[in-house]
């Protein structure tokens, strides 16, 4: 399987998983977000989708994907439920969703990746572009 339909499957996994549990949950917290935020989140998805799989390493493509999903997953929840955003998921006074957990996640393993491919490849870092 290639980066980048490792990402664009991941992605979707995570948009559809996100939707279907905001739908089943029946959340009692929602959010707003301004409509400018909600189409941010699909330009930074789709910047995700193009670039990180350009990078040589499957953690960095994986990651970009859940990330992306998640930011999508958020546009689409915005854009879907009238009250904004769900968060089913409560615990210690704090109320967040699928979506914010896949952001965080898929940020998590994109900078570990990075981190990772450039540490193999340091000797590489310093060719000249």
């Amino acid at each position: 399987m290639t980066r980048r339909r490792l990402a664009l499957l991941a992605a979707a996994t995570v948009l559809a998983a996100d939707l279907a549990h905001d739908a089943a949950a029946g959340a009692r917290f929602h959010h707003p977000r301004p409509t400018s935020v909600l189409a941010l989140a699909v330009v930074l998805a789709a910047a995700l989708l193009w670039l990180a799989p350009r990078v040589a390493s499957r953690a960095v493509a994986l990651g970009a994907g859940i990330a992306a999903g998640g930011a999508l997953a958020t546009a689409a929840s915005g854009f879907v439920w009238a009250a904004g955003v769900p968060d089913p998921l409560t615990g210690g006074g704090v109320a967040f969703n699928l979506a914010d957990v896949a952001i965080g996640a898929g940020d998590l393993l994109l900078v570990a990746g990075a981190l990772a491919h450039a540490w193999v490849n340091r000797a590489r870092l310093r060719e000249p572009v």
